[in-house]
């Protein structure tokens, strides 16, 4: 009994940080500290949140991120018939596009498949990868060598455990569903920030190296953070015993990391392409909407192009959430960029309007002009899970092997959701977690 209480308090007494406020950020730190952890989250940027946004002004609230917690997996379509025999090693790097064809044919991927990864990560059919994009129905396929079969045998396996749901089931609470927040999803983040003292949430604070040097005597504190505030320029360094970075790759190689006093050079991490996506916000009122849609939205087949449509899609957030804008007006969230229109994405203001307004018009039969409108413009939306994506997650793989005591989480990891953004902050944790208590057991904790 002794022993436990000495252990906890041991445990609770040891230091973590963590980089960076965003969803997978503030969710490690929220089990961390549940955990007794000391926390101290970085963030460079001026705020909390990452990509959750919301923004309310004149009785309207948008979010110019994510906009729900969103999951879909495309049932209807584990159900027709496949020609797909044993698969092979080739399709590790199957495209998306690749595999649906394979499966439903051409139509359901120009009409189904297009829209989808065009609406959820800005990519397209034939750049991303099957395999990190869509993992539970990929793992299906590789472990059955059918999607149906696989299927099948998932939802009977769940049913011999009467659990609802086994490892490799299609789960059914990830079927489909959409939910957000009073006030947007910036919400979510907000409550996550609450209880972080201004010692524990450090805004403005660029991590600038990372050192890590194993003691001999102690595998404590052997994590040295840099870092500089736009208060303070000058490097300020912290302690630590583990680290959970979840900035973007692209922002790590730009950080120094040491190892034994010695650099450990980030050059086997490959380039990772980002998706633009400007996010134009516009209202209507009802009585000049002639063809008001209902559900979540609309998603735009990349084939619609020749037929005028240039956005990626639509969402209808006022009827989706009514609190979002005043009963008299429809307010809509339109997306515009992606691998199809890179270029697009940078276009001004005034032309996206243009492009919004026209596309709503041939869709919902909208006329005049928008009453309100504003536009955000996300340079780097969405890392592209394309075909080589692979080395990437191998990459990430190598420095949480090298570096004892830094895990990795966030959307270049383990999805693009929201909610698998969340999953992957709280899987670091428990890592960190495993390790701060393996570490300790090796220090030579009492045990009588």
């Amino acid at each position: 009994m002794a022993s436990t209480k000495i252990q906890d308090k041991q445990t609770s007494a040891k230091r973590v940080a963590v980089v960076g406020a965003g969803v997978s950020g503030l969710a490690a730190a929220y089990k961390l500290r549940s955990h007794g952890l000391n926390v101290s989250v970085f963030e460079a940027e001026g705020r909390a949140g990452g990509k959750l946004r919301s923004v309310s002004r004149e009785g309207l609230i948008w979010d110019e991120g994510a906009n729900t917690m969103f999951q879909v997996i495309l049932e209807p379509f584990l159900w027709k018939k496949s020609d797909a025999s044993k698969v092979s090693d080739a399709y590790n790097q199957e495209s998306v596009g690749r595999f649906f064809q394979r499966h439903f044919g051409q139509e359901v991927v120009d009409y189904l498949i297009d829209p989808f990864v065009a609406g959820t990560s800005a990519g397209d059919p034939q750049s991303l990868s099957m395999r990190h994009s869509f993992p539970e129905i990929w793992d299906l396929e590789q472990r059955f060598g059918s999607i149906i079969v696989g299927a099948l045998k998932s939802k009977l396996s769940a049913k011999r455990e009467n659990s609802g749901e086994t490892k490799s089931s299609v789960k059914k609470n990830a079927l489909r569903g959409s939910f957000s927040f009073q006030g947007g999803m910036q919400t979510l983040t907000d409550m996550l920030c609450k209880d972080l003292s201004k010692d524990e949430l450090k805004l403005k604070s660029k991590i600038l190296s990372l050192s890590y040097s194993h003691g001999e005597k102690s595998t404590l504190e052997n994590w040295s953070l840099s870092h500089a505030s736009d208060r303070d320029k000058r490097s300020q360094g912290s302690s630590f015993d583990a680290v959970i970075m979840t900035a973007p790759l692209c922002n790590v190689k730009e950080m120094k990391i040491m190892k034994g006093g010695k650099p450990f050079p980030l050059n086997f991490i490959p380039e990772v392409s980002y998706m633009p996506v400007s996010v134009i916000i516009t209202t209507f009122k009802k009585e000049n909407v002639k063809r008001p849609l209902e559900g979540f939205g609309v998603l735009v087949p990349s084939n619609e192009q020749q037929n005028g449509l240039k956005t990626l899609g639509t969402l209808f957030s006022s009827i989706m959430f009514p609190d979002r804008a005043p009963d008299n007006l429809y307010l809509y969230t339109t997306f515009v960029g992606g691998r199809r229109n890179k270029e697009l994405a940078k276009a001004s203001t005034d032309e996206l309007k243009q492009i919004v307004t026209s596309d709503l018009r041939q869709l919902m039969g909208v006329e005049g002009e928008p009453t309100f409108l504003n536009h955000f413009y996300w340079s780097k939306a969405f890392p592209l899970y394309g075909r080589n994506y692979a080395s990437v997650v191998e990459a990430i793989e190598k420095m949480e092997r090298d570096l004892p005591g830094f895990f990795y989480a966030g959307n270049h990891k383990a999805g693009l959701s929201v909610g698998k953004a969340i999953a992957s902050g709280c899987k670091a944790a428990d890592l960190v977690i495993s390790y701060l208590e393996s570490s300790h057991q090796k220090d030579g904790s009492p045990s009588k």
